[in-house]
């Protein structure tokens, strides 16, 4: 967990240092978005490696898709109550 933190500390430090540079950040963002979809790309493979999940997918699919509804639906719900809240500007 500390190499973790210690990481996600040193890449903090990294970007604010380079803050000023566009072209690393541009840089930067495309590697992000690369990092991303092979991430996907490795847990998509892990998951249809594993039997048991790929067993279980017509059960695992709905219940995942209740999960995901309600954290949408929480968080438009959220949003909403905080931007009225918050940032409304009353006329």
């Amino acid at each position: 967990m500390i190499t973790v933190i210690a990481i996600m500390f040193a890449g903090i430090l990294f970007g604010y240092l380079i803050r000023s540079k566009s072209l690393l950040i541009k840089i930067n963002d495309k590697l992000i978005m690369y990092a991303i979809y092979l991430l996907l790309f490795i847990l998509g493979i892990s998951i249809g490696a594993n039997e048991i999940i790929m067993k279980n997918l017509p059960t695992l699919g709905l219940k995942a898709l209740a999960i995901t509804l309600g954290g949408v639906l929480g968080s438009i719900g959220l949003a909403w109550f905080t931007f009225v809240r918050f940032f409304k500007t009353k006329e």
